[in-house]
């Protein structure tokens, strides 16, 4: 590729040269009359540049008649005389047209100046850029075409001897060269081969260096990505050991349940454990469960077999921390919220290993949810079992109260007793009553019957006597501590603290069967709903997606090291 090389000079001005025979063409009238008083003094170079422009005031004349501008001499006073000094032709009146109509075409000074110097390359001596444009569009020559434009940066024709004058037009003819001037070739460069091979130094130097950052580049990708990958790749594809994967799945369901509410809506999704199989999946994951299948399935002798690669194998005598690690690399448990399953992998190197390895995780699985409630429930049931043991206990000395109540009076029912004698009181009161009548009924006559008098005087005699030894015996029975009054209302009491333990036993049954009834709701079973099935195939190592994933973390740390170092450089730089 070569850039092609530029124009040397964008401000070219004239020479005294050019500058007279552009006058000696544009006026030549005045050339001529001026010819003779000069003589020999005038420059060769005007005149040559004045033959040109000879020809073309023959056609200018003959138009002159026709020209409105240009009057007759003999007409141009109204009295006949001749005008003296010098008049205008109309070739010179066109080209002030002419230059006066340019300027109005508002052309840009970049413009001009191509044009003028589109004109020193064609050999056109011009007094002004507009002079310039004119003359060029006389030639047929569109001075503002980019294929013209163009043409200017050509380096100029150094073959031409010195002092030799142009050829008129664009024609170049040979020139004869003097016979003085030493033909040898130089051993200097002119300017432009010079910038043509200092532009040619410069690309091959961009190239270069170029290649040479390429190849540094290239060098560090292999050396930092390719090597690291191909040991990568090497790893899983001849010194992994295949690992043999058993997956399992299972739930941890709830009990049926008949209750309302927030918890009766719950109570058949996969909300309603999601916290068990959460903590069931924590056990599985932890340390505790990697000791006890180490005890029973031998987890630790499994890894440190010596056919096992080195990467996964674990030294003789592995610590907890070093065989916990490996277990979390070979034994992968997720939850799903959504569907509430428990998704179970694990690894081994022997297919059988790996499925006796699962059994074993899930039954520990299935003791752990059977333990999750069974401390909850064991102390609801104590607590109601308690409350009804209490309310047992009440409920017999309450009776024992009444019972010893009862036998400290020797009454069954102190309320009956009192209420008897109010009651054989007033039916004694009322024959009493009847007696009184009776007697009166007898004395109202004027000869009573002696006998009947003294009978009904002795029944009302013996009433009297029989009221009031009841209203005695009813003093006695309300009188003192242990009368009869004292004693039902202690009997009251009593008999109500009875009821009221009665119920609180019948709370405390109602009580321990509802607790009962929550407990074989809490139960918490764990369903398998896959197997562990031993696999056939080995299931890691991925060995291409393993090799493409190490070829982009290379990658990556490639890319954030140069980043950084970039940054870095550029600030030390600044």
């Amino acid at each position: 590729m070569t850039t092609k090389p530029r124009a040397k000079k964008f401000r070219i001005r004239r020479s005294p040269a050019a500058a007279g025979a552009s006058g000696a063409g544009d006026q030549p009238q005045a050339a001529g009359a001026a010819a003779s008083p000069a003589g020999p003094s005038q420059p060769r170079t005007a005149a040559a540049a004045a033959r040109p422009a000879a020809p073309a005031a023959e056609p200018a004349a003959q138009a002159a008649p026709s020209n409105p501008g240009a009057a007759h001499p003999a007409e141009a006073q109204p009295g006949g005389a001749p005008l003296s000094g010098m008049v205008s032709s109309a070739r010179e009146t066109r080209q002030e047209t002419d230059i006066d109509a340019i300027r109005h075409e508002g052309l840009t000074g970049r413009q001009l100046r191509l044009a003028r110097r589109m004109a020193q390359k064609h050999n056109l001596a011009a007094t002004s850029d507009f002079e310039a444009v004119r003359m060029l569009r006389e030639r047929g020559i569109d001075p503002f075409k980019r294929a013209n434009m163009l043409e200017l940066v050509v380096p100029q024709n150094k073959a031409q001897p010195a002092g030799t004058p142009p050829a008129p037009g664009s024609v170049q003819l040979p020139q004869t060269v003097p016979a003085g001037k030493t033909t040898l070739p130089s051993t200097e460069l002119s300017p432009a081969e010079r910038r043509t091979r200092e532009i040619q130094e410069i690309q091959r130097d961009i190239a270069r260096r170029r290649r040479r950052k390429l190849t540094l580049l290239a060098a560090r990708l292999a050396f930092f990505v390719l090597l690291p990958t191909l040991a990568a790749g090497f790893y899983f594809y001849s010194v992994a050991t295949p690992m043999y994967s058993s997956k399992s799945e299972f739930l941890v369901l709830k009990a049926d349940s008949a209750g309302g509410g927030v918890g009766g809506l719950l109570s058949g999704t996969q909300f309603a454990t999601s916290q068990d199989s959460i903590a069931v999946q924590s056990y599985l994951m932890s340390k505790e469960a990697m000791l006890r299948l180490d005890r029973e399935a031998g987890f630790k002798a499994h890894f440190t077999q010596d056919w096992l690669d080195p990467i996964q194998r674990l030294e003789s005598g592995p610590t907890n921390e070093e065989a916990y690690a490996t277990y979390s690399r070979n034994v992968k448990i997720g939850y799903d919220p959504t569907e509430g399953v428990v998704r179970m992998e694990v690894s081994a190197a022997d297919p059988e290993a790996a499925a006796e390895f699962s059994r074993k995780l899930i039954s520990y699985a299935q003791e752990k949810v059977n333990n999750l409630s069974q401390q909850k429930r064991a102390d609801q049931m104590s607590e109601a079992a308690s409350a009804l043991s209490d309310a047992e206990a009440q409920r017999r000395a309450a009776q024992e109260q009444l019972v010893l109540l009862q036998q400290q009076g020797s009454v069954l029912d102190p309320e009956g007793v009192v209420a008897s004698l109010r009651q054989q009181i007033s039916t004694f009161e009322i024959q009493l009553e009847e007696k009184r009548l009776e007697l009166a009924a007898l004395q109202d006559n004027a000869r009573p019957n002696r006998a009947k008098v003294s009978g009904a005087e002795a029944d009302i005699r013996r009433l009297k006597a029989v009221i009031a030894s009841l209203n005695n015996r009813m003093v006695d029975a309300s009188a003192g501590e242990n009368s009869l009054a004292s004693l039902r209302i202690q009997i009251q009491m009593a008999q109500a603290d009875l009821a009221t333990r009665d119920l609180m036993l019948q709370s405390a049954l109602q009580q321990v069967e509802t607790t009962r009834l929550e407990a074989n709701r809490q139960v918490r079973y764990l369903t398998t709903a896959v197997e562990p099935v031993p696999s056939q195939e080995p299931s890691y190592p991925r060995k291409f997606e393993n090799t493409v994933l190490a070829f982009l973390i290379f990658s990556g740390i490639y890319l954030m090291c140069s980043l950084t170092a970039s940054i870095l450089r550029e600030q030390v730089s600044s």
